[in-house]
């Protein structure tokens, strides 16, 4: 995101000394994205960022397709997967090709006794409950519900939460994660027709150093496999840092809808892109305002796109049988649409309080056996009169 941003101390100059108290250097470190030539944040550290005492044990974490080739269209029932302590374990990847893996994730424990890494993708966690702290090497976003929170990769992180009761949509993006680029000018501030704009994101704040020597678990995913590495620092132990590469936080509450005369298209309600998927936001809105109108969805054909679609909240005109927590995939290469009567029974509605994250993907995707335990088996059927 092209946004500048800065927290605690920092020289004037880049690439200038710059001492502590007792006279020794602070180290400095540029984490940096495709190359020198994307964005990146200079960060300053108390100690060098480089102290790796071992290496320990690798897991394949990566995930097993159980269908291959997709042509159902699925309802997966996400909030039959069970909750688990750990944040890292609870992670339950359901859908996934080269470009993108999508999974649920209902972790009741705090991340305490470890730091956190992905160094294959940025991650976009959707909080659909629980509240808590992001916690950071560049700083503290809390969140809670309706919260999207970006995490470019190789951010450390630790991820805090209140209560036990937390269910996340978690996207792993192995390409980078941008608001739309047409919402965007050259100097890449938001213009006055994007749905969104600068002071309705989350930037990280409350930077906390940590000056202490010792043994510190960071869990780091490369390639598939979730690697255990002890750190002879701690890893938050930044003083100060500026740029443009940084986790940050936005809330689906302030997505603002587009709505037009008649039904507007899917575009309209995309909040991120990668050149391998988009993310979209559905929220509560005023309908098509045409006086013959029809405010439900009309049929359509995913002849490029892969569509999945996480329910959030709130009452869908165009589906039956929806609850929350709920996935629906309408795969690419048929066409979907409106339930059987809701496409009639939406005419004259003009309002709509769905809530609702839509993920379109450009390439096929796999599911998972994970997938397949809370698929309903029967959703393809469902347009059947």
């Amino acid at each position: 995101m092209p946004l500048y941003h800065k927290q605690g101390k920092i020289p004037q100059k880049r690439h200038t000394i710059f001492k502590k108290p007792d006279g020794t250097l602070h180290y400095e470190q540029l984490f940096g994205t495709i190359g020198f030539d994307g964005m990146s944040s200079l960060m300053y550290h108390l100690h060098r960022p480089t102290q790796i005492k071992e290496v320990g044990a690798s897991i394949d974490i990566s995930p097993k397709a159980a269908v291959e080739h997709n042509i159902k269209s699925r309802l997966l029932k996400g909030f039959q997967v069970q909750p688990v302590d750990d944040y890292l374990e609870s992670r339950v990847t359901v859908l996934f090709n080269n470009d993108v893996h999508v999974g649920l994730a209902a972790p009741k424990k705090s991340m305490t006794t470890y730091f956190y890494k992905n160094t294959d993708a940025d991650e976009l966690l959707f909080i659909h409950k629980g509240t808590g702290t992001l916690k950071t090497m560049l700083g503290e976003i809390p969140f809670e519900y309706g919260d999207y929170l970006v995490i470019p990769r190789g951010m450390i992180y630790q991820i805090h939460f209140d209560t036990e009761e937390n269910r996340l949509l978690v996207t792993e993006s192995y390409h980078p994660i941008y608001t739309p680029k047409r919402y965007r000018n050259y100097f890449g501030q938001h213009l006055e027709h994007s749905p969104f704009c600068e002071r309705d994101f989350k930037l990280p704040e409350n930077l906390q150093s940590f000056d202490e020597k010792g043994e510190f678990l960071m869990k780091v995913k490369k390639q598939g496999q979730l690697h255990h590495l002890t750190y002879a620092t701690h890893p938050f132990d930044v003083v100060g840092w500026d740029g443009y590469n940084f986790p940050y936080g936005f809330s689906i509450h302030n997505f603002e809808p587009i709505t037009g005369r008649v039904h507007q298209p899917p575009p309209v309600h995309q909040t991120f892109e990668t050149s391998a998927f988009v993310v979209c936001s559905f929220v509560p809105r005023m309908y098509d305002y045409h006086p013959q109108s029809i405010p439900a969805p009309y049929n359509h054909s995913n002849i490029d796109s892969d569509e999945v679609l996480y329910y959030v909240d709130g009452d869908f005109m165009s589906r039956k049988s929806i609850d929350q927590g709920y996935i629906s995939l309408h795969p690419a290469g048929i066409p979907h649409g409106p339930h059987p009567g809701t496409y009639e029974a939406s005419i004259g509605k003009i309002k709509t309080e769905e809530l609702a994250v839509m993920i379109d993907t450009f390439k096929p995707l796999k599911l998972t056996q994970a997938a397949l335990d809370i698929d309903d088996g029967k959703y393809y059927k469902s347009w059947m009169e």
